[in-house]
């Protein structure tokens, strides 16, 4: 995450404090000191809900979805705000004023492995860790759908007369399909001012387009020399894998003692090896981040094929799978091994490559390779030079993909959001970081979908956004000081 200081110094120095209305103050402290403890409860019962998308079932005909947006509804007309169940959308909302200010959000969840868990992912956990409340959804997008909702409550209990509407919008599929919400756009009337609570502070004005190759292998071999079979990695395609895990067949005693003595020098990941049937199970285990931080993670599966690099595997659906990933991504980040795609922008900084997921079907391996890239190189060129780079590897080995898929996201770079300036003095008074600035993420929210939205929240700069992650938590200060800034960040824009 980059600070934006060219679009900052364009700002006006401000008086930071003298800048937020007393009213504002005032209005935050009574959210915090009335409910603090309401918002964990209501908080809890979201994410007893499993709002993890299937395929083969809309979200809206989903029973866990169905009882999320039950419980949505319920709250809404608990707190004197109004509800809008709109199948995919839901909106929540205070005050029947034209223009509005949007606070867009989500209420799916990826996938939790509940092995790793020491409590149910769906039960909000209090006590394993004193200060955390963890389970899915706490920081991605439950926690800031609580907090919203209460600092609304807030300003209605206070009787304040905004001049703009304030409407929480609930999108269901945010971490699966984004189509149903594009259509949705195409008839909601842009608000006055929006801003999405699904990523980062101080201020989020760029974001990397979600990207995504996946290359399919198929192929069989021998079976005489040295090869891998079983190939497994990954949960999703946007988180990085914690575990990843193949047998490998006919290597010698040499050989084997050779990639333990390798395991030990990839500390950064911790390998098991297991005699199986008919070889030896080597089992690589990471640490899961969100995809858009994979400096946060561990890469199982990377380090799983560092670990093979050295080993001349047979050329069979899993052995080019693994080859694939050790020659054109590597350890590396950001795509320096896969021909020329590597680059990088002064505020965004440089693209991400991250191999994610491995899915097979008999024989058919899909390795799918999440990118997130900044402004500064042209779709048409960059998918050029993964295609460029994938002949070429083909070539160098004599193999033929089964087939690749390249879909390239846009990325999104605002400097002319109309409210993020008000956000960051938000920022700044609350937590007396006098430095703080515009920043850019990785990740990729629906702010994409308006004219001018900015991200406010819920992660705190320096700290590891643990959405996505089988380690998902937000500590308890956090949530209390996400009301502060929520409800004076309602505030300020309702009357802007």
């Amino acid at each position: 995450m980059k600070r934006l200081s060219l679009f900052a110094l364009s700002m006006i120095a401000c008086n930071v404090q003298a800048n937020l209305q007393d009213a504002s103050k005032r209005v935050a402290d009574y959210a915090v000191d009335t409910y603090q403890q309401t918002q964990i409860h209501t908080l809890a019962n979201m994410v007893s809900f499993k709002t993890v998308n299937k395929q083969g079932i809309k979200a809206p005909e989903n029973p866990q979805f169905i009882g999320f947006k039950q419980l949505l509804k319920m709250k809404a007309a608990e707190l004197g705000l109004d509800y809008q169940d709109l199948g995919y959308t839901v909106l929540i909302g205070l005050g029947q004023q034209r223009e509005k200010v949007t606070i867009v959000t989500h209420g799916d969840v990826q996938p939790a492995d509940a092995k790793k868990w020491q409590k149910s992912p769906y039960l909000l956990d209090m006590t394993s860790q004193p200060g955390k409340l963890i389970a899915r959804g706490t920081e991605d997008d439950k926690g800031p759908i609580a907090t919203a909702l209460y600092a609304m409550k807030a300003i209605k209990d206070k009787g304040i007369a905004l001049e703009n509407r304030l409407e929480l919008m609930i999108y269901l599929a945010e971490e699966s399909d984004w189509a149903p919400l594009k259509a949705f756009m195409k008839t909601y009337q842009q608000p006055k001012y929006a801003i999405t609570i699904d990523a980062s502070y101080p201020v989020v004005v760029a974001e990397k387009g979600w990207s995504l190759v996946t290359p399919t292998f198929n192929a069989t071999s021998a079976q005489t020399g040295v090869y891998v079979s079983q190939l497994t990695g990954g949960a999703f395609k946007s988180q990085i894998p914690e575990d990843a895990s193949v047998v490998l067949h006919n290597a010698s005693e040499g050989v084997i003692t050779q990639l333990k003595a390798k395991a030990m020098q990839l500390s950064a990941a911790k390998f098991a090896f297991n005699v199986v049937a008919d070889g030896i199970k080597i089992s690589s285990k990471g640490v899961s981040a969100h995809s858009s931080e994979p400096a946060a993670g561990v890469n199982a599966i990377a380090y799983l094929a560092a670990l093979l690099s050295e080993v001349e595997l047979e050329k069979n659906s899993d052995g080019q799978a693994l080859t694939f990933v050790g020659q054109l991504i590597g350890l590396d980040l950001h795509g320096k091994q896969f021909g020329n795609i590597a680059y990088e922008h002064d505020f965004m900084g440089p693209m991400t490559v991250s191999p994610t997921l491995i899915e097979r079907s008999g024989n058919i391996v899909e390795v799918a390779i999440n990118l997130r890239r900044p402004v500064g190189k042209e779709k048409a060129i960059l998918a050029h030079q993964i295609s460029t780079a994938v002949t070429k590897w083909q070539q160098q080995h004599g193999v033929t993909l089964a087939n690749i898929t390249v879909d390239i996201g846009e990325p999104m770079l605002l400097d002319n959001a109309p409210h993020a300036q008000k956000l960051l003095d938000i920022f700044k008074y609350y937590t007396q970081d006098e430095d703080a600035g515009f920043v850019s993420i990785g990740g990729g929210t629906n702010a994409k979908l308006f004219d001018n939205a900015v991200s406010f929240g819920p992660s705190m700069p320096g700290k590891k956004y643990t959405g996505h992650s089988e380690h998902e938590y937000l500590t308890v200060e956090q949530i209390k000081l996400n009301l502060r800034m929520y409800t004076a960040m309602m505030m300020e824009l309702g009357n802007m």
